[in-house]
């Protein structure tokens, strides 16, 4: 998820690489050895790759960037060699030195949209990644966005800046917390406190009366369950999306565990693409084992290994997993 998120800050404009990576960041202490990214996609059937690498050389007290390239179905788009870069443009190239301590990629600008650049750009910045904290989720929009932070502190936010740009998106979201886990929802709402600010509430009602409470009241599940289905609006209205969630299945009854997976496996298998980490036993058998890992070290000093589900001779899942055979076989 770390990795992930370097490129998500890349791709929203953070270039710096003192706000990317520290010394602590090379592994096991070896700062003789470069750091290096690799990125591919696929986004509108054509392939990007995206390399970075991060050198610290011996009596330098900062990294720099020893090279970064990116790749458009195997042609250059621009390539990097520590401050010298070459931009690609039509059968003409230009040369230019950036600080070797800033990422070329955000600098780079295109005068259209649909230019390869602005493409994986917009697909690095609109990356979902999750590990949500509900008690730090409150209703309260001071401002609207379609970046959602990593703990979804700016829920509101997201909502706000959704709605405001896809108002359809309302419905869909209404929808699934309608027939899935609030099937007594009647509405929610953003309500104008100040000039650009906004307090969201949700009212649920039965046949005799009607309670409305602030977003900020919900319980934590509650909350998960919002994000799970504005997470679907706007990979229907806005993407696709690449998402990577840490645990969809903490703060929520088991029971809904399965709407929940099924939901977003239903979301994501139209467009985008979404990956899940979890210890659950109930979300682990929500996916086949031809597209399940599982991640092992032995030692804290030996690397991590990953292997593929279903080349894991285990004849069940689930008790392997509370067993832990499956993690040291």
């Amino acid at each position: 998820r770390d990795a992930l998120g370097i490129f998500q800050k890349i791709g929203r404009q953070i270039n710096n690489i003192d706000h990317l990576l520290s010394k602590k960041d090379f592994s096991k202490g070896r700062i003789n050895t470069p750091i290096r990214f690799e990125l591919e996609v696929l986004i509108k059937e054509q392939i990007y790759k995206y390399n970075l690498a991060f050198e610290l050389p011996k009596n330098f007290s900062r990294i720099r960037i020893l090279e970064e390239n990116l790749l458009l179905d195997n042609e250059e788009i621009f390539t990097r060699k520590e401050a010298q870069v070459i931009l690609y443009r039509q059968k003409s190239q230009s040369q230019f030195v950036v600080d070797w301590h800033l990422i070329a990629l955000p600098l780079i600008h295109s005068p259209i949209e649909v230019d390869p650049l602005s493409i994986f750009k917009k697909f690095l910045s609109d990356m979902v990644l999750l590990l949500p904290i509900p008690s730090q989720i409150g209703g309260y929009a001071k401002e609207e966005s379609l970046q959602l932070t990593l703990h979804a502190d700016n829920f509101a936010e997201w909502l706000s800046g959704i709605l405001t740009l896809y108002p359809a998106a309302y419905s869909l979201i209404y929808d699934y917390l309608k027939k899935g886990p609030m099937p007594d929802i009647q509405d929610f709402r953003g309500e104008r406190e100040g000039k650009d600010s906004k307090n969201w509430k949700v009212t649920f009602s039965n046949e005799k009366e009607e309670l409305s409470v602030d977003f900020e009241s919900l319980s934590e599940g509650e909350k998960i369950y919002f994000i799970c289905a504005t997470l679907i609006a706007a990979n229907k209205f806005y993407g696709p999306i690449f998402c990577f969630w840490d645990e969809p299945d903490n703060y929520i009854l088991p029971s809904e565990i399965k709407h929940l997976i099924t939901e977003l496996k239903k979301s994501f298998n139209t467009s985008g693409q979404i990956w899940i980490s979890s210890h659950d036993i109930l979300t682990i058998e929500a996916f086949s084992s031809n597209n399940t890992f599982v991640l092992r070290r032995k030692s804290h000093i030996e690397p991590v290994r990953i292997k593929l589900l279903e080349e894991i001779k285990t004849y069940n899942v689930s008790d392997s997993v509370v067993i832990g055979d499956i993690f040291h076989e």
